[in-house]
């Protein structure tokens, strides 16, 4: 069978293990299924997830124009701190910002590669846990807004990384370490905004399970922009990661905005 279409991040269902779908936009794709089969991916082209012109993706699904003035790729996007809403102040569209950052924040420890701290929005768990790849993740604190999860993520970032190495985090290279007891050391490393949103008590440490056959021993990055055409047979999904056989990986999250065929 072949779908075309324009490559968002995958879908994902939580269970035992985690369920994947491609959507496009006339059709979706099951990728679970796919596991164990000889898969095709071909390059056709481009089309922006802001504009949906067919111009060269930039940096986040974005031609370089969208990215550099549309309001959904702020640098408080990446940089929580950055987050001015709360304030009344726009970065580029105070209703928009207003509608993103004003809400619940989970700022979490979250174990793939290494320890690692992240910011995420309440309704982005166990999303986002499962599109970094983390095995296991423990929510620290849930604070009112985007600003307050920042600059709690920034005083973390002295103690833990705040970045997934995404080779290790593929090849199953797991960092043994007790998410309980971690934050049971971090109460005194918050901000003292934010004290008052700690609660000690919640220890659940959730664990995530992937559609994974095998694990590679060494990974080697699929880039659309260098190969327009790559078949291999998928032996698991991680992350936002396609896994093949022969140790090839491909991040659907990094080639997002891409117009693609895949043949099954």
């Amino acid at each position: 069978m072949t779908y075309e279409g324009v490559l968002t991040k995958m879908q994902t269902e939580l269970g035992n293990p985690i369920q994947y779908y491609l959507v496009f936009e006339d059709s979706f794709l099951s990728v679970n299924q796919l596991l164990g089969k000889q898969v095709e991916i071909s390059f056709v082209g481009y089309q922006c997830l802001n504009c949906g012109k067919k111009k060269k993706i930039f940096r986040q699904g974005f031609c370089y124009d969208c990215f550099m003035g549309s309001a959904a790729a702020g640098d408080w996007i990446m940089r929580p701190e950055l987050s001015t809403a709360h304030l009344d102040i726009a970065d580029r569209d105070l209703e928009y910002e207003k509608k993103v950052q004003l809400q619940p924040h989970i700022v979490y420890l979250a174990s793939s590669s290494e320890v690692k701290v992240g910011v995420t929005r309440g309704t982005q768990v166990p999303t986002r846990w499962i599109d970094q790849g983390a095995s296991y993740a423990i929510s620290i604190v849930e604070v009112p807004n985007r600003y307050l999860a920042g600059i709690t993520e920034v005083s973390l970032k002295n103690h833990f990384t705040d970045k997934t190495n995404w080779q290790k985090m593929l090849r199953n290279e797991l960092a043994q370490i007790d998410l309980i007891l971690e934050k049971g050391r971090v109460r005194d490393l918050l901000p003292s905004e934010v004290h008052e949103f700690y609660y000690p008590e919640k220890i659940d440490v959730h664990e995530l399970v992937y559609p994974v056959l095998q694990y590679p021993t060494k990974v080697s990055s699929l880039n659309l922009d260098k190969t327009h055409n790559f078949i291999g047979r998928l032996t698991g999904i991680k992350g936002q990661y396609l896994i093949f056989e022969d140790g090839t990986v491909f991040n659907i999250r990094t080639f997002e905005g891409y117009v693609v065929r895949i043949d099954v």
